[in-house]
């Protein structure tokens, strides 16, 4: 991965935005579609991601600087995501948001389009909190392609989402944000597996899942730069990026 950039951002936070996009693409979180941004490291008022491309095709040379408007700072005729405005919305309501991630992961569709409710039922799937909120852009705007494409409808998202980590898109997907990229990369990951342990423990019987207090203790440790570095080093690996 070269290390080109015009961005006036330390080069270690544009390279681990590449490879959060590689490590999602290779999780199966994200495929040719969804995207993940940081915060401007330097600039809260901006955000960066990646031109429109495939997730696991992402390199240095394709990200963008935006506005929090989603307005970018140097297009050059490159295509960009429709959906930024999920990010911009999202930066501008959370100053303590420092990286998004929108994804379309398959085992979580279920629980935006149910009444059956998104809740962690094991430690690692702490990391989603104790509330998932469904976000319905029919509410607020009728028939659509179900796109966030627009200020509002990112608005909407927005404070759906609320202080929680994680909103669900009916029929969509869902939107991720928290105050590191890696936090983002961990829960988008660990969402997934939960969702497919709790469709697979329903046929069993009733399902016992975590109290507000475990959830807390073990998000706490599963936050902690030990348990995050170990996560992501691990992942970094696995998706091609052994030795960086």
């Amino acid at each position: 991965m070269a290390d080109k950039s015009e961005l006036a951002v330390p080069i270690e936070a544009l390279r681990d935005l590449v490879i959060a996009n590689r490590i999602l693409a290779n999780k199966k979180v994200l495929d040719a579609f969804g995207h993940v941004s940081i915060r401007h490291p330097g600039d809260p008022g901006r955000f960066v991601m990646s031109r429109s491309r495939g997730p696991g095709l992402v390199k240095i040379e394709d990200l963008m600087e935006f506005t929090l408007d989603c307005e970018p700072v140097a297009q050059r005729g490159r295509p960009m995501y429709a959906e930024r405005q999920i990010h911009g919305a999202i930066y501008r309501a959370r100053p303590d948001v420092m990286a998004v991630c929108h994804n379309h992961a398959n085992s979580v569709i279920p629980f935006g389009v149910t009444k059956t409710q998104l809740r962690p039922i094991f430690h690692m799937g702490s990391a989603i909190g104790p509330s998932v909120p469904t976000w319905d852009i029919h509410d607020d705007f009728g028939d659509t392609n179900l796109l966030v494409t627009k200020s509002d409808q990112g608005e909407s998202l927005a404070r759906a989402l609320g202080p929680n980590r994680v909103v669900l898109m009916r029929g969509h997907g869902a939107a991720v944000a928290s105050k590191t990229l890696r936090e983002v990369v961990f829960t988008s990951i660990y969402m997934q597996v939960n969702a497919e342990l709790v469709i697979a423990a329903q046929n069993l019987g009733e399902i016992q899942f975590l109290s507000t207090g475990e959830i807390e203790h073990a998000s706490n440790l599963l936050f902690s730069p030990l348990s995050q570095e170990r996560s992501w080093q691990t992942w970094v690996s696995e998706a091609g990026f052994d030795g960086i």
